[in-house]
């Protein structure tokens, strides 16, 4: 097509133009260094994905205010997994194939990330989970090798079920303990194997009665577990199954000692209202930790509302610092190279913890956990626990 001297006059100021913008864009014109992540963003546990999400996005922002990584802008690419396996092989597929992410965060769910484990490691892109805490997770129970492209910032079922069982038989006395828990989900079946097997070790009765995701009335297991004479109850479930569990006992008139995982959530009040007062609760941090005010109040101000998942908009943000360290160590925005750096990360202060990787196990070395208490309404911490030699 011939131009005009009017057109061929706009086109070459046009590419004049374009030219400085080149020079003087920086970390803005270059290609940019995209990371995944895996959160659940409808259904059951939208709350956790979404505090996740959205922590994600601020240590993004964060991180290009400052210029970028590598001369390179940073992109996050975050899919609703809806809190379902199948969902989350289909975004981890197109993350890694038509995005061409370095690595990927999330998910919080065990029996996700254990269906994204093969295609992580088989394509080389380092995927670092929040609060997924099967062992399986990170080490394949078949082999007994870590799996190379798995990554966690919590800690795992075996501990945290140390703690459960402990802290009601050892702290509170209880001698006779009921487990309740889905036995169709991998957090549920692993976090009640090693409260059990916690149990055991201590010589306490212990009884587990199950249910199978999708139940709203446990009044059946409660009766007999009342019935047996249990004086104190492990919740190896979700906050939602939690709640009814909880309100349902209240309902029967049995009020024994209750104390669940990680699985809690704020929101649990609503569904249990006055029959959560004295429960107890295991978790990965305290929301009253002072380390937290600060990326409280970013992102407060960052979306104008107070959060309530704390724990989640926490592992968010620094699953995300962790990911950008290691970009950064690695000098190159690469899955092996990225997944070597992570896995000799040591000593990376976070926003609630030093960041030491185990190589063994690509679990973090010695996670604090916080035994909380339900009182007047909110939940109150008690005091921390650190690992122990028995798992």
């Amino acid at each position: 097509m011939k131009l005009s001297g009017k057109s061929l006059w706009v086109s070459v100021l046009g590419l004049v133009f374009g030219f400085i913008l080149g020079l003087g864009g920086g970390a803005a014109a270059a290609e940019p260094i995209k990371i995944g992540y895996l959160a659940t963003l409808t259904g059951e546990g939208a709350t956790w994905g979404q505090h996740e999400r959205d922590a994600a996005m601020m240590a993004v922002k964060e991180v290009n205010d400052k210029g970028g990584l590598l001369g390179r802008p940073v992109e996050l690419i975050c899919y609703d997994i809806k809190g379902k396996p199948e969902d989350a092989v289909n975004a981890i597929r197109k993350l890694i194939f038509d995005d061409k992410v370095v690595a990927i965060g999330g998910s919080n769910y065990s029996g996700i990330q254990l269906a994204v484990a093969p295609i992580a490691d088989k394509e080389q892109v380092p995927v670092v989970s929040s609060s997924a805490t099967n062992p399986a997770v990170t080490v394949d129970p078949n082999t007994g090798k870590v799996r190379p492209y798995m990554f966690r910032i919590t800690y795992t079922d075996p501990y945290q079920g140390m703690i459960i069982a402990d802290y009601l038989i050892k702290k509170c006395g209880a001698k006779k303990l009921a487990i309740i828990g889905d036995i169709g989900d991998a957090y549920s079946e692993g976090l009640t194997e090693f409260v059990k097997a916690r149990a055991e070790e201590l010589g306490t009765e212990n009884k587990f009665w199950a249910y199978r995701g999708g139940d709203v009335d446990f009044r059946a297991q409660l009766t007999e577990a009342k019935a047996w004479g249990a004086d104190a109850v492990a919740l190896t479930m979700l906050y939602k199954e939690m709640g009814l569990v909880i309100k349902q006992a209240a309902e029967l008139d049995w009020k024994p000692l209750f104390m669940g995982g990680d699985g809690y959530s704020p929101n649990i009040f609503e569904i249990a209202g006055d029959a959560m007062e004295g429960t107890f609760w295991v978790y990965a941090m305290s929301e009253n930790d002072p380390q937290l005010a600060g990326l409280i109040g970013k992102y407060e101000k960052e979306y104008g509302t107070k959060p309530t998942e704390i724990l989640n908009m926490t592992f968010g943000y620094d699953i995300l610092q962790l990911i950008c360290h290691a970009i950064v160590t690695a000098g190159k925005a690469e899955g092996p190279a990225i997944r070597d750096a992570i896995e000799n990360t040591e000593d990376l202060q976070v926003t609630h913890f030093k960041w030491t990787v185990d190589k063994a196990t690509h679990n973090p070395l010695n996670k604090p956990a916080a035994i909380l208490q339900a009182k007047g309404g909110k939940v109150i911490y008690l005091e921390t626990w650190t690992p122990q030699a028995s798992f």
